[in-house]
Order: C-alpha cells, then structure tokens, then sequence
C-alpha cells in the first residue's frame, strides 16, 4: 500500500492556506496544518487526513519540537502570515510583520530541510503581489513578501542539488477575512475589480489548486518560480 504524502501547511486553519489545505487533501495528501493560536486552531475543521495544532513560527523551540515529531515530511507549505494596515510605521509593528512572514518562512525551512532533503520534497512559499508593487500602508507587509520572493530564488538555487524544490506564489486580491474591509468598501472593491481582468475577487481554491500542482510531480523541472495567481492584475 502507498503511504500518503505527508505536508506541513502553517497558516493552513484559515484563508489561503486553508484553500491550500483543502486542495492538497483531495489529492491525497495527509496534512498538517498549523495557526498561531488556540482560537484559531480549535474554530478549524479536522478530519480524517487532517489534522490542526498550534505553531508560533517565530519561536524557535516550538519550530524545533514541532518538526522533531515528523519521521518523514513530503511538502511544506508557509502559509503563516501577518499585516498591520496602517500601523507598519512604527518600528516595533513592522519587526512583528517581518518576524513571521519574512523570518518565520525561513526559520520553517531550515527547520525542514533534513525531512525533506530526505524524502526529495518540496517547499511553497506564500509571497504576494506586493512582492512587486509598493503597499504605502503596509511597508512591512510589502518588504517581507519582497523578501518571500527572493528567498524562494536564493534556497531554490541552493538546494536543488539535494533534490528539493522551492517556489512560491503571488496571490493578488482574494477574498479572505485578512481583505474584508476592502470589499466592504465599495469605493476601493470598485478600484481593485477595474484593475483585474477577470473582474473579481480570487478565491482560497484558486490558490489552493496551483499550489497543489506547484508541489506534484507535475511540476517536477519548476524550481525557483514566483506564480502570480491574481486574475491578471499584475499584467496591467
């Protein structure tokens, strides 16, 4: 019998990392997902191939016991991330962004690099539009998904010789409760759905599908890759 894929997908209880979730689940995968807190965890549905616990990414000892518990890791997935509208000014907000997006992504994949060197796996990174546009009320927000972006290049170019693929995609606009005061708005909803070609908001599933076939085999010559996944937006 072929033992299911095993994946880590932090940030994977809500939003984008839970349609990344649900998608690796129906082909097959078994996985882990991960929130930031008890409330987070505990209000996300689990069953059968799923199963949810806490992580705090950037708190190394927990990173550490947590990865220590694996005997075989197929995929990881850094879905865990933060942003602060309009507070990111201030020094001590904008550490806090950058110490899980940014910090927390990089402290996940050195944590699972010995997994999956071992089992010739794979790693998707979250980054963002704002990986490629400025975001004046989210500085930190926009430099940490910068750097998402340029650390997916860097460990792709370094670890493809261990068999490990890294890539990473760029949601544009979907519809989460992390953009729910924009589409609330219907002055800015207006602005963004006149920007994107499709002419609406992206879906947890539209991400959650190409992130699937970024970590198949399908994908098996695709390393080092940003996929903007945005309607168009980013090709206007």
């Amino acid at each position: 019998m072929t033992m299911a894929r095993m994946a880590v997908v932090t940030g994977g209880t809500r939003g984008i990392g839970r349609g990344i979730v649900d998608a690796l689940i129906e082909g097959g995968w078994q996985v882990i997902a991960t929130g930031a807190t008890a409330k987070e965890v505990e209000a996300a549905p689990s069953a059968g191939m799923l199963t949810n616990c806490v992580l705090d990414i950037t708190d190394q000892a927990a990173v550490d016991a947590f990865t220590g518990k694996f005997d075989r890791l197929d995929a990881l997935v850094n879905g865990a991330g933060i942003l602060r509208r309009g507070e990111e000014y201030g020094l001590s907000v904008f550490e806090q962004v950058v110490a899980v997006n940014l910090t927390g992504t990089m402290r996940m994949c050195v944590a699972c690099h010995p997994l999956l060197k071992a089992s010739g796996g794979s790693i998707l990174n979250i980054a963002s539009m704002l990986s490629f546009f400025g975001g004046p009320l989210v500085p930190a927000y926009s430099a940490s998904k910068g750097g998402v972006a340029q650390l997916t290049k860097s460990l792709a170019i370094h670890w493809a010789p261990e068999g490990i693929r890294v890539n990473a995609v760029a949601p544009g606009w979907i519809a989460t409760e992390m953009t729910r005061g924009l589409r609330e708005d219907p002055a800015r909803e207006a602005a963004i759905l006149a920007r994107t070609p499709q002419g609406r908001w992206g879906t947890p599933r539209d991400v959650g599908k190409i992130a699937a076939m970024l970590l198949s085999s399908e994908a098996g010559f695709l390393t080092g890759t940003i996929v903007p996944v945005d309607g168009g937006y980013s090709a206007v």
